[in-house]
């Protein structure tokens, strides 16, 4: 049994930097560091090793469960968009709607649209060459059109499912994946405004002494999707997981459409609807091309699988210690809201680096502690969870990958991505907070 609040706090701080030390020191993958965190935590506080490996087990096997067939399909819809040009097709489209007037604006929305489905750092990768010659062609700064288009394709990366982060804390706080992710591109919106607007900002007063001119080419398909085939793989997926979570209710005898809508917009279905659309969209078929990217995508969603796994292990420890109880007693948490989980995740985030363990750490310490943070309702927990994903937008510096994607790619001198990314991040996330304090009013 736990001693004390004193002595599981020591601990659990103490599986904390063991987290932020492993990966931002010594760059050891996610997974171990919170496998280490979670026997950390077990043994610190009293518990036999046996109980503790027991934890993991149970937790581990939980959160693969829920999350396990969302990931790798919400991982190989972004793949495959990846792959047979969906979305270059999309920001094409998207410059045209915009105009040549706004290039900055209209990749940061391109961002936002590619972002749903596509993890932000191989999402900025595939659109690197289009910002650049779009830049080339229209005169702007390069950090402009960059950090543009990354704080669109950030700002729903740390809100909407299928994205890790946010499909977990879902999981974890027991939040409706449709209302979630409704909500988060809501939330999201404002988010990315902020960054486009302050990147334009901000660049203004930056004399710009290392701006790139190669252009880098991108493989993908010889022939493009059509500007509906490239959106339907993104929109129908969402659509489906909308209608079910707005529109279908459960009573004794449902209508054969409640019936459809709720088989067709639970999220495994609906993502494997937008994987068959992704895939009717890659034609010329080649097996070998075939083979490789669904190669690729499993890969990817092996290396989410278990960062999510251990995550939660280190959760099902964090739940045997009581620590709800623990905090509830010991701090005046009802008077914090969702301004707690916001700072739980902001300076896991700002420490550790990335946005993907920030909310999956926070959320297995929050879950028990909603009753006393005021947040016991389905709405409040939804709020908590865009809460979190608020915290994991700041700040992002030179311990998150995805800071080096933007620099390396653009070759941006690390003191302007500090100036404007990383001040950029911070903006992002303290709007999405209060964003989501005024719809917590609304509803």
């Amino acid at each position: 049994m736990v001693s004390s609040f004193y002595q599981l706090i020591f601990f659990l701080f103490a599986g904390i930097a063991v987290i932020v030390l492993l990966s931002v020191r010594f760059r050891v993958h996610p997974f171990f560091s919170l496998f280490l965190a979670s026997f950390i935590v077990g043994s610190g506080v009293g518990f036999p090793i046996s109980e503790v490996v027991n934890a993991m087990k149970e937790g581990f096997g939980n959160i693969m469960k829920s999350l396990g067939l969302i990931v790798i399909l919400g991982t190989t819809l972004g793949v495959l968009l990846e792959h047979n040009g969906s979305t270059r097709v999309m920001a094409d489209t998207i410059l045209k709607w915009v105009g040549n007037k706004y290039p900055a604006l209209a990749m940061s929305i391109t961002g936002f649209i590619v972002g749903l489905p596509i993890f932000c750092d191989s999402g900025f990768i595939v659109l690197s060459g289009l910002n650049l010659s779009l830049a080339r062609r229209t005169g702007t700064k390069v950090v402009v059109m960059a950090v543009s288009m990354a704080t669109g394709l950030y700002s729903v990366h740390c809100l909407v499912p299928p994205h890790p982060g946010a499909v977990t804390a879902a999981a974890v706080l027991d939040v409706d994946y449709g209302k979630l992710i409704l909500t988060g591109i809501v939330a999201a919106i404002p988010a990315m405004l902020i960054g486009y607007w302050y990147a334009s900002y901000a660049a203004k007063k930056i004399t710009i002494t290392n701006e790139k001119e190669d252009i880098q080419s991108i493989k993908i398909n010889s022939i493009q999707p059509s500007v509906l085939q490239s959106f339907l793989p993104v929109v129908i997926p969402v659509l489906l997981i909308a209608v079910k979570s707005f529109l279908v209710t459960v009573t004794a005898t449902p209508a054969w459409w409640q019936r459809f809508f709720s088989a067709a917009g639970d999220p495994v279905i609906a993502l494997s609807v937008g994987v068959l659309l992704a895939l009717v969209n890659s034609r010329p078929w080649k097996k070998e091309m075939i083979d490789q990217t669904l190669q690729e995508a499993a890969h990817k969603a092996g290396g989410i699988l278990v960062i999510i796994g251990a995550g939660g292990a280190f959760g099902a420890v964090l739940a045997a210690t009581k620590i709800g109880q623990h905090f509830t007693e010991a701090l005046p948490l009802q008077q914090m809201g969702i301004v707690f989980p916001f700072l739980l995740t902001a300076i896991l985030k700002t420490a550790q680096g990335s946005s993907t363990v920030a909310i999956i750490t926070a959320a297995y310490i929050v879950q028990p502690l909603l009753p006393s943070l005021g947040l016991s309702s389905p709405d409040d927990k939804l709020f908590c969870v865009l809460a979190m994903g608020a915290g994991s937008m700041m700040i992002s510096h030179a311990n998150d990958a995805y800071f080096w994607v933007i620099a390396r790619f653009e070759k941006i001198e690390m003191k302007t991505m500090l100036r404007v990314y990383s001040v950029a991040t911070m903006l992002m996330g303290l709007i999405t907070l209060l964003t989501v304090y005024l719809l917590s009013l609304m509803f």
